[in-house]
């Protein structure tokens, strides 16, 4: 490592925003370049253009050494003392990362088209984030850090309006704010336990027996609800008791671990490419709205909702037509049933739509929509109020969600819309689909069952020898992530352009050739 890197320390990002007087003589504008002093130091290769950050990120990937280099091993070593380590990518020094590029301690610089696990909107030390973070709002949020349920700040309903409620899904007006993906879903099948047998009771006013409330206390019916949530095979929604009975990824998610007895429906199993395939994945689809509306009408402990991901993330990458998930609505409305859509990893505008549901042209909205990773904080919308339970302190814990996320949330939305970010992931899920779909062509067993076409950048391919495909990456430069069994997933950021797209091309190509 050069001199000059070497002396490159944590301050010198944190010079990288300034403040300039706006020229119309409003409100202030940010400054998106990074401060001169950073743009010397950060050394892997020459500066590129960016087209929403000047002199941002580097040109390209650098790898220096094995990854993970010695300086990696030995940090890794120390980590290991004191933190499992066991599921470690990648030991990262987030002061060198920027942009669409993560780095290590080794100087290596990858190009990150798996970002946190598709939580990073708007690359890594965004200059407008950066000073988000800075502000007097954001200090506040920290270190007087509230209980949301008992204190709530005096600014909160103006947070929230202006931020989290403002890219509500349509028909949606209401959030209850939490902590992570599985924190949010968790809390929506509450809420959805609580609604039912609200409704099964005659309405929010009928006071609760007194044999419910003594028995709830021995986890006894008719106090616990003997109720429960649908949820399909090779889904995955947390790992929290509630969300993790409705996971159905991998066994290693849930051994040892007790679970609820809740139903399970088969995901619908397409064959691709769809325009080749569609009477037959019509009729695979068909068979798994069967075995829903069967589940929800026979299963013995009766489901009170339907949790699905608009594309199951953690399971393989596997898609459903809108045509599935009209249908799905249609039964769930139907038979009185809840449909709860986890929007954990599909949300805030990767599949080129804001919401991923947005694709479905659904008649009626979703109940609950569950949200995360990417808006960098976590919760549920909703629309009907009497998802709200019926008395106090029946969803509640101390934090109920954290005010600095949500102001962050809030910057994050800010500059989606000013760079107009939904639709230029879109665009460049359209070039890069089409790229992808001539290394498919001329490498049919290598990149097979191609999938995400018009879903933005959301896209995967399967790989007969995925765990190797993904650590040949890395040796050249793009750190990628996998899902399934067989899959590589694609989930680039928000400021993912043509030119990222035609660097990771030209690593997937280089990387079939070298078997």
């Amino acid at each position: 490592m050069s001199a000059s890197r070497a002396l490159w320390g944590r301050n010198a990002l944190l010079r990288a925003v300034s403040i300039s007087p706006s020229p119309t003589g409003g409100r202030a504008t940010r400054s998106a370049g990074l401060s001169l002093e950073c743009r010397r130091r950060f050394t892997a290769s020459t500066r590129a253009m960016s087209s929403f950050y000047a002199d941002w990120e580097p040109e390209g990937p650098s790898v220096k050494t094995q990854i993970p280099g010695p300086k990696s091993k030995a940090a890794i070593a120390e980590l290991n003392e004191v933190f499992d380590t066991r599921s470690l990518n990648m030991l990262t020094d987030y002061t060198r990362s920027v942009g669409n590029y993560i780095a290590d301690l080794d100087g290596n610089v990858l190009l990150d088209v798996y970002a946190q696990i598709a939580s990073i909107p708007l690359g890594y030390n965004n200059p407008v984030l950066r000073q988000a973070a800075r502000s007097p709002e954001m200090i506040n949020g920290i270190i007087n850090r509230p209980a949301l349920g008992n204190f709530p700040s005096a600014e909160w309903a103006e947070i929230l309006k202006t931020g989290i409620l403002r890219v509500a899904p349509k028909g949606l007006n209401q959030v209850f704010t939490a902590m992570a993906g599985s924190d949010a879903n968790e809390t929506a099948y509450k809420a959805a336990f609580m609604w039912r047998r609200q409704r099964d009771r005659g309405g929010p006013s009928v006071e609760f027996t007194e044999e419910e409330m003594n028995s709830a206390m021995n986890n006894q019916s008719p106090g616990a609800s003997q109720l429960s949530i649908l949820s399909f095979k090779t889904g995955f929604h947390g790992r929290l008791f509630g969300s993790l009975s409705t996971t159905r990824s991998k066994p290693i998610h849930k051994v040892d671990i007790p679970a609820f007895d809740w139903p399970q429906a088969t995901f619908p199993q397409l064959k691709y490419p769809l325009d080749q395939h569609a009477a037959e994945n019509a009729a695979i689809e068909r068979a798994a709205l069967d075995e829903v509306e069967h589940l929800i009408k026979t299963y013995h402990v009766p489901p009170c909702a339907v949790v699905v991901e608009p594309i199951q993330s953690e399971g393989g990458d596997n898609h459903a037509t809108p045509a599935f998930f009209r249908g799905l609505r249609e039964i769930t409305r139907k038979h009185g049933v809840l449909l709860i859509v986890d929007e954990v990893q599909t949300g805030v505008g990767a599949t080129g739509r804001f919401w991923a549901h947005e694709h479905w042209d659904l008649p009626h909205p979703p109940d609950i929509v569950t949200f995360s990773k990417k808006a960098q904080t976590a919760g549920y919308y909703f629309g009907n109020p009497e998802l709200r339970p019926n008395k106090p302190y029946r969803q509640f814990n101390t934090w109920m969600g954290d005010p600095a996320r949500a102001l962050l949330f809030r910057a994050i939305i800010d500059e989606v819309e000013k760079h107009d970010l939904v639709r230029h992931t879109a665009n460049v899920g359209e070039y890069l689909y089409g790229k992808l779909e001539g290394l498919a062509a001329k490498y049919p067993d290598e990149f097979r069952n191609l999938r995400g076409k018009g879903m933005g950048t959301f896209i995967a391919f399967d790989s007969p020898r995925r765990d190797e495909f993904l650590a040949k990456a890395k040796t050249l430069g793009v750190n990628i992530g996998g899902s399934g069994q067989s899959a590589v997933r694609l989930r680039p950021m928000l400021i993912f352009e043509k030119k990222h797209a035609d660097i990771l091309v030209d690593v997937l190509e280089k990387i079939v050739t070298s078997w």
